[in-house]
């Protein structure tokens, strides 16, 4: 029997087949700590990370202050649109705030 994070690596490495992001279209990751939301806009072409932020708490509120944070901070780096990397997440709860909150906030996804 494969554990939770076992199965989430697989997810996750099947989202990733999938996903990538450009320098026109950069990618905006989520990962889900016991502690924190952490989201990230990343160009994996030159394997760079743009910009990062955290947030502790791990409910609907932190994941709706997180998306709208990165998506303000993304559009002063002048970062219009992203592609959503679940990181093998369920879309609802946390993860879907955060998504929710950056188009909200701006952010073409």
């Amino acid at each position: 029997m494969e554990t939770h994070h076992v199965l989430r690596q697989k997810r996750k490495a099947r989202v990733r087949a999938k996903v990538t992001g450009t320098s026109l279209r950069p990618r905006l990751s989520v990962f889900r700590s016991n502690t924190a939301v952490l989201a990230q806009i990343i160009d994996d072409t030159k394997g760079v990370t743009l910009l990062a932020k955290r947030v502790s708490g791990k409910t609907r509120v932190a994941g709706k202050t997180l998306g709208a944070e990165i998506a303000r901070l993304a559009l002063k780096k002048g970062i219009k649109t992203v592609v959503f990397d679940r990181s093998g997440y369920r879309f609802h709860g946390t993860v879907k705030e955060v998504g929710d909150a950056a188009r909200e906030g701006g952010l073409k996804i």
